[in-house]
């Protein structure tokens, strides 16, 4: 039987099978769509008197190299005789780099992170993964399309991201206008992809034995909100005009060298000495497992923290962040859900007890209110409780804000965090007066609150309508 027949569900054979110039595919997350992709990648590259090598742009490193490792697992199960070349630069003076697959031929599979300069100047086939979370889609768009000039073919698979995005806009042409640029359309919802057998597929691979039914079910409700579900799963682009903050925001602050750490890996990079003199890019590194300096000196850091608490329901999350200049790094998050006082009192002091840590401010409101008091007792004026009143929550809300419009916070790329920052929706009320919806029975956009609160701390005390003890 053809391995295409056998081993690819329906959705996956018509996206391998279209040799059309251009096609591109909306999709749910997690259908097989990119492993799918990575299979007819090597089929277009090994071919006995190919051509074009073929230029893969994922959204980050890792993508990349994930991407790289389907290819490998295709052209062992193909039997063709492949060498992984790793990662070669294409460029010093713009330190682009790809990790390559070299086949008997000598035709070449190029997996690249998101730098639309690394593709300048190429020539072969292009597939754009995830494209709609590429910052620059725009540009990426115009470096890769001339690109297939000779005989090449663009693909673009991608979830939605907003209705804002170059992805959505050629989806709408598409739909909408008559399909000017003659794409070759593809959408995989989850309900289609689960109809054409996802769930067995999966079964297989976990040893469960999950109906159709259950599985939707499950993955809907482990959604933080009805913008989750539909966008990533749906193929349902978010109203952005509803949003507080834009995925535009959100994507321009991001970024995917960034890792949370573990509170052992906080205090060991505090700890270390050396790296003096080495100026703000050293500093800039200190917490990062990607820094090319060793043992920085990290002792002088100034952290902040913000705690959003709860008990059952809710999470309560404590957000640290580092300050370089005027811009917070995300450093590490700790989520607790269902957590005993003691609990949350232990992860709150370890914390205060780090004399990089500068300030730090509490959601008082509650709980809270106690956890606050007695940290502020104990550790003095480092603390700050804050009352969420209707004019503090507006204030931490739109402070949060204008730190994403001045782009003074770099985020970790992180599913549940951008949920949780997409989650807040403004509203006025009758009496003119704003408050912040989108607690629901999934999330209270915790993660928000937290940041907010941390971003506060990160700036001069007080402020106006912030009720500080």
């Amino acid at each position: 039987m053809n391995p295409i027949q056998k081993y690819f569900l329906p959705y996956q054979r018509r996206w391998i099978l279209d040799n059309l110039p251009l096609k591109i595919i909306q999709k749910s997350r997690q259908v097989g769509v990119t492993y799918a992709d990575a299979y007819d990648s090597v089929l277009k590259a090994s071919a006995v008197g190919a051509r074009l090598d073929v230029w893969i742009s994922s959204r980050d490193q890792a993508q990349a190299k994930l991407y790289l490792e389907d290819c490998k697992y295709w052209a062992v199960f193909l039997h063709l005789a492949a060498t992984d070349l790793g990662e070669l630069v294409l460029d010093h003076n713009n330190s682009t780099s790809a990790y390559v697959l070299q086949f008997a031929n000598g035709r070449r599979i190029y997996c690249l992170s998101s730098s639309p300069n690394a593709l300048a100047g190429k020539r072969g086939h292009v597939k754009l993964d995830e494209f709609a979370l590429h910052q620059d889609q725009r540009l990426l768009y115009r470096v890769a399309k001339p690109v297939t000039q000779w005989g090449g073919q663009l693909s673009i698979i991608s979830t939605h991201r907003g209705v804002g995005t170059v992805f959505t806009q050629i989806i709408r042409d598409i739909l909408e206008s008559g399909n000017p640029m003659g794409w070759s359309l593809h959408t995989v919802q989850i309900h289609l992809a689960v109809e054409q057998g996802l769930v067995e597929r999966i079964n297989k691979k976990t040893g469960r034995s999950e109906s159709r039914q259950a599985f939707l079910q499950r993955t809907e409700a482990e959604c933080i909100d009805k913008e989750q579900w539909d966008q990533e799963y749906c193929c349902i682009p978010a109203d952005e005009s509803s949003a507080f903050i834009s995925y535009d925001m959100i994507g321009s602050c991001e970024d995917p060298s960034l890792h949370l750490m573990a509170f052992n890996e906080i205090v060991s990079s505090l700890s270390s000495p050396g790296g003096e003199g080495r100026g703000e890019e050293a500093h800039r590194h200190s917490f990062s497992s990607s820094s090319p300096f060793s043992a920085p000196d990290t002792r002088h850091s100034s952290l902040y923290l913000g705690v959003d608490v709860a008990r059952k329901k809710d999470l309560c999350v404590l957000d640290l962040g580092e300050k370089i200049g005027d811009v917070m790094w995300d450093r590490l998050r700790i989520e607790l859900h269902n957590k005993t006082f003691s609990e949350i009192e232990f992860e709150l002091y370890r914390l205060l007890r780090l004399p990089q840590v500068k300030r730090c401010c509490i959601d008082a409101n509650g709980l809270g209110m106690q956890l606050s008091e007695q940290a502020r007792e104990r550790f003095g004026w480092k603390v700050e409780p804050i009352t969420f009143t209707a004019q503090a929550k507006e204030e931490l809300a739109f402070g949060l804000r204008a730190d994403f419009e001045d782009l003074r916070l770099r985020l970790v790329r992180d599913d549940k965090l951008r949920s949780d920052l997409r989650g807040i929706k403004k509203e006025v009320t009758l009496s003119g007066n704003i408050r912040f919806a989108g607690e629901s029975e999934d999330s209270h956009c915790d993660r928000f609150w937290a940041k907010a609160l941390r971003q506060h701390a990160g700036r001069e005390r007080g402020g106006i309508g912030v009720e500080v003890w």
